[in-house]
């Protein structure tokens, strides 16, 4: 059987791109058991509220709910348990270093499978105040109307 020509995404934080001001980002892999690789693999998960967590040179995805497989009979653990990401030391010691410098956090953006394995994206953020939410919103919605006149006028129309 032939593996799909994409690798699919399972969940995407849509909210940290709004709620946060993303910085650098890193791929890491996921520990799971059994009955959450299915889940995933049903595209059951929610990344929303999820943060990561450096605790003892390791790091930790907390608050992402991966539901209960429904087939699945001896899985008794929470379904938003703390999972343990994978990456390598330099990168660990790097996102350790940047969120105790102060007023940064690493949110997750997207959930999605690899060659077959679990990822998870990472990204370092900083809060955004509600104003500053709104002017972000105010510059999107002027570059999307930019374009939008850009694009009548190579077509000949002007309005």
């Amino acid at each position: 059987m032939r593996k799909p020509a994409t690798d699919p995404v399972v969940a995407r934080n849509r909210k940290a791109a709004h709620d946060f001001e993303l910085g650098e980002s890193w791929e890491a892999g996921i520990v799971l058991v059994g009955p959450e690789v299915k889940a995933l693999r049903a595209g059951r998960a929610s990344l929303s509220g999820g943060f990561v967590d450096v605790e003892d040179g390791e790091v930790w995805l907390h608050g992402v709910h991966i539901p209960q497989y429904s087939q699945a009979r001896w899985l008794t653990e929470g379904s938003k348990r703390k999972r343990k990401l994978l990456l390598h030391r330099a990168q660990i010691d790097k996102i350790a270093r940047k969120v105790g410098e102060g007023g940064m956090t690493v949110v997750p953006l997207t959930l999605y499978f690899k060659d077959g394995r679990a990822k998870v994206e990472i990204a370092l953020a900083r809060g955004r105040k509600s104003w500053d939410k709104r002017h972000a919103l105010a510059e999107r919605q002027a570059a999307r109307e930019t374009e939008q006149a850009v694009s009548r006028r190579l077509k000949g129309r002007t309005r």
